[in-house]
């Protein structure tokens, strides 16, 4: 077992602030080092794109998951929600450390809000929402068909930038990103949003740790798998995995537990090419395993009539 090991990861800021985040929680439970090497992939190359465009699988991890497979690095850090469910012959998840508040949240500039009970997002007609994830414009355009969704790429520090600049009156991102970050929001209103309003993608908040399958060199990364969070998670992956998608599919859910079981909720959208309208399924189950849960809430997909689930 080698004391040094080379993380991979994408260079945003999100990106290394989680890299660091795994690379010390390597160091201070397990004794290792990790060198930290950059990989560019092509989502962080393609910066405006239409939302159709963004569909499909791995958009933001197949060159890190090549470099793992050519041992040019020994493990990758992935924010879960951008990791397709069907994992490439020779590569595992070794570890989900850890997961923030999977939340979205919108930022707006000053008196662009007006929530209300009709309206709990609290964007009025005819207000400029930037996004570009069919999730997050589909509930959003339910919330109030009158706002303008248009889409809204780069990093997490470049989206707050367009949004001081007056090119939207409101964004959405994930609360997790935005704390990572501790970015400067002085004169920008922002609000957490329930899961009534707003579910959040699959696995987002949660850290996942990938490398080669049965590899000696990283099977003491185990060690730092929560198996609670795991659980959780699980649920929400394999309902995305039933329903076919990748991490652009129209699909926010969320698992809990307590003393009666895992509890998911999800909802699934139907959203125009250009996105101006939307609908959405919204269902809900209880069971003792995430197969279970993520069964339950598919089946009751289908029940309502969803088209996708019904094709």
């Amino acid at each position: 077992m080698t004391d040094r090991l080379r993380l991979g990861t994408r260079g945003s800021d999100l990106a290394l602030w989680q890299a660091r985040r795994v690379a010390h929680l390597v160091d201070d439970r397990l004794g290792l080092t990790c060198e930290i090497e950059v990989i560019t992939t092509r989502g962080d190359r393609i910066q405006d794109v239409a939302f159709r465009k963004m569909e499909g699988k791995g958009f933001f991890t197949k060159e890190l998951q090549d470099a793992l497979l050519e041992h040019r690095i020994d493990l990758v850090v992935h924010s879960l929600k951008d990791l397709p469910t069907d994992e490439p012959d020779g590569l595992e998840i070794a570890a989900i450390p850890e997961r923030a508040v999977p939340a979205d949240m919108v930022l707006a500039l000053p008196g662009r809000l007006e929530p209300t009970h009709a309206d709990p997002l609290g964007l009025p007609a005819g207000r400029v929402l930037g996004t570009s994830s069919l999730r997050r414009a589909a509930q959003a355009l339910v919330c109030n068909p009158g706002i303008e969704v248009r889409a809204l790429r780069g990093n997490v520090p470049t989206r707050v930038r367009k949004l001081r600049d007056g090119g939207y009156d409101a964004i959405l991102l994930a609360a997790a990103g935005v704390r990572r970050l501790n970015l400067d929001l002085g004169g920008i209103e922002c609000r957490e949003l329930p899961p009534e309003v707003m579910l959040p993608a699959p696995g987002q908040g949660a850290l996942a740790i990938e490398t080669r399958a049965s590899d000696p060199a990283t099977r003491q990364l185990a060690e730092l798998h929560d198996h609670g969070i795991a659980r959780r998670v699980g649920a929400e992956r394999r309902l995305l995995e039933l329903l076919g998608g990748g991490c652009h599919l129209p699909l926010g859910c969320l698992a809990t537990e307590d003393e009666s079981g895992l509890r998911l909720q999800a909802v699934l959208g139907e959203i125009d090419d250009d996105a101006t309208r939307a609908e959405v399924s919204r269902v809900g189950g209880i069971a003792q395993d995430p197969e279970t849960a993520a069964q339950v809430c598919f089946n009751a997909l289908r029940l309502a009539g969803h088209t996708r689930v019904n094709q």
